[in-house]
């Protein structure tokens, strides 16, 4: 999933990447499994998975500031520096019986937290790795690489190594983090922090450069009309993955059993668009891509909320992954190529928090709404929602130039 073409340091990022992703794969299921042995409290199990995802929503934006203000290299490895020794800990905590709900919550807290500063730096560094024209390719093989090692490798496996011994899945956590921050070490030095930086830029406070970034975002017509639109493709996302096992099990009379291959249709699917997100890209450009991709998803999803049998609601899943994972690819690399170097951090980290602001709001509208009506009604939703998306991006997504020395266009 590699390839030469794009470079020594893109090879010794993916595989940072890849071990990182692979490590989350076992870890976030331990740590599940692992809050249901201590507590039966479902109100607490689910503290400690809001505890995860709440991070990038609190610190997101002060993550991207740093992420520009320090070296990319020297952050990112600091940082799994810091969570391989956080989750190493853990793995003591638990291999002495230690555990508690506090040391949990503690856990997934603050490595998430340390997350989106990892988060802000990795996007920010990629555009100094690969040429301009490479970076969907680059980004689609990051993606790629990284739903193998979690999808495929990491999630199987952290049940049976948490069943051998719990402590298990968090230490070999710990040396996927460890071994990450020693591939991104051994990256060449470069000034990346300059790398397109606009002429006169200078540095003010905290807030004021949180707030350049937002209003860089805002001002670039395109990018936030991209943003916008993942924000609202998000609230379809996350209601369809609130009601996916429930919708599989009752509608498409999946058997439980076979409730793994099912979801897999989706983790092949992400596969195959991040490998094809890069000739996309180089065919139709990425601006007309991603509104060709809306389309794809807006007649996959439809598809599958008129499904009612396993196989075709399978494929119809898979192509609707492949198509979100080709859009996630381009809308980076959009980003990457139009946002000035010294502001890629802020800009990026402001992306990923407008885009997930709507995620949580669409798994709550979910839950309630199938609750009182069934799952049925939700993937119709859904697949409304898609297609309101995909007239909105026909009718206002424009290509522009590149603006890497410039401010927004």
């Amino acid at each position: 999933m590699t390839s030469s073409a794009l470079g020594r340091d893109f090879r010794l990022l993916w595989s940072a990447a890849v071990s990182s992703r692979f490590g989350d794969a076992l870890r976030t299921p331990a740590l599940a499994l692992l809050a249901a042995a201590v507590t039966r409290d479902p109100r607490i199990i689910a503290a400690v998975t809001v505890a995860g995802q709440v991070p990038p929503l609190l610190f997101g934006l002060l993550g991207g500031v740093y992420a520009d203000r320090w070296d990319r290299r020297r952050t990112m490895a600091v940082v799994d520096g810091v969570r391989a020794g956080v989750v190493a800990a853990l793995a003591v905590v638990v291999a002495l019986d230690r555990v508690s709900v506090p040391v949990l919550l503690a856990a997934a807290f603050l490595l998430a937290t340390l997350g989106t500063l990892f988060d802000s730096a990795s996007f920010a560094l990629l555009p100094a790795l690969v040429p301009p024209d490479a970076l969907p390719r680059a980004n689609g093989r990051l993606q790629a690489g990284s739903a193998v090692a979690g999808g495929f490798l990491g999630a199987p496996a952290a049940g049976v190594l948490f069943a051998v011994a719990p402590a298990l899945p968090f230490a070999l956590d710990a040396v996927t983090f460890a071994a990450a921050a020693l591939l991104v070490l051994a990256l060449a030095p470069a000034p990346v922090a300059n790398v397109g930086t606009r002429p006169g830029a200078r540095r003010g406070s905290v807030w004021s450069e949180i707030i350049e970034g937002l209003r860089w975002l805002r001002a670039h017509r395109t990018l936030w009309r991209v943003t916008v639109l993942t924000a609202a493709s998000n609230l379809a996302i996350s209601g369809i993955m609130a009601v996916l096992v429930l919708y599989a099990l009752d509608v498409l009379r999946v058997p439980p059993a076979g409730y793994g291959l099912f979801a897999a249709a989706a983790i092949v699917g992400g596969v195959v668009g991040a490998l094809g997100a890069g000739r996309l890209a180089a065919w139709l450009g990425t601006v007309p891509a991603l509104r060709a991709v809306l389309a794809v998803e807006t007649v996959a999803l439809t598809g599958f909320a008129l499904a009612r049998h396993p196989v075709s609601g399978g494929v119809a899943l898979a192509v609707f992954a492949a198509g979100t994972v080709v859009w996630n690819s381009l809308w980076a690399s959009y980003g990457q190529r139009q946002v000035p170097g010294d502001l890629l951090g802020r800009v990026g980290a402001a992306q990923r928090m407008v885009g997930l602001l709507t995620a949580p709001l669409g798994a709550a509208l979910a839950g309630l709404a199938a609750a009182a009506y069934g799952t049925v009604p939700v993937t119709g939703a859904a697949a409304g929602t898609f297609a309101l998306v995909t007239l909105a991006a026909w009718r206002t997504l424009r290509p522009v130039a590149p603006a890497v020395l410039s401010g927004a266009a």
